[in-house]
């Protein structure tokens, strides 16, 4: 009996060590929280965090949205310890993560006779600065999922288009803080407003005949 009990004690501390190994503790504060495989939890709160930017049938391509699609709503928001760490720096602290929410549009909506009001969520993706991450500290995440939003997410890869987007196109490092006008202000300020970034949209090649 005694030597069973060893055996028994020996083994659950072996699973509490695997637990720990794996389900790492979640640092306090408002920052991005994972599960115990490494998955970014969606945050429940997300729209108590700092709203920064609504863009509207916003496209990166070279050709203009589709008239006949429904326009879509971007809402942006970031978490409110790294906006407060922004507005004294211009710089986004270890531990950021912004949450872009995408809506449909509708028209019409009583008493609304012209222009479009949001509606359903249709989307929802995630940017992450975290040390954790290695030499590339920010990493981006997609919760959609065949029956609507998950849980959790695993990053997106880095062949994935948006780490080359967000690596050439962003005005402070790897956001798009030139579409939130009052912290594109403060990073002008601070002069953390990227040398490469320029205003103007690049002119698209001439197609081949």
């Amino acid at each position: 009996m005694k030597r069973m009990l060893v055996i028994a004690l020996a083994c659950v501390g072996v699973a509490i060590g695997l637990r720990a190994t794996y389900a790492q503790p979640q640092p306090a504060g408002d920052g991005p929280r994972y599960s115990a495989d490494g998955s970014l939890i969606r945050p429940a709160d997300y729209r108590e965090w700092v709203y920064l930017s609504t863009g509207l049938n916003m496209t990166y391509g070279a050709n203009a949205p589709n008239p006949a699609r429904n326009q879509p709503f971007n809402n942006v928001f970031v978490n409110r310890t790294s906006y407060r760490q922004f507005l004294d720096t211009g710089r986004w602290p270890d531990r950021t993560i912004f949450i872009l929410e995408i809506r449909k549009s509708e028209e019409h909506v009583r008493p609304n006779a012209f222009g479009y009001t949001q509606a359903a969520i249709s989307g929802m993706e995630a940017a992450v600065k975290d040390s954790r991450n290695g030499s590339q500290p920010w990493a981006y995440y997609s919760f959609d999922g065949s029956g609507g939003l998950t849980e959790s997410a695993k990053p997106l890869p880095a062949s994935a288009s948006c780490q080359a987007c967000h690596s050439t196109h962003t005005a402070v490092e790897q956001t798009f803080v030139q579409f939130y006008p009052t912290l594109f202000e403060v990073a002008k300020a601070k002069g953390t407003v990227k040398p490469t970034w320029s205003p103007l949209i690049e002119p698209q090649a001439a197609p081949s005949r």
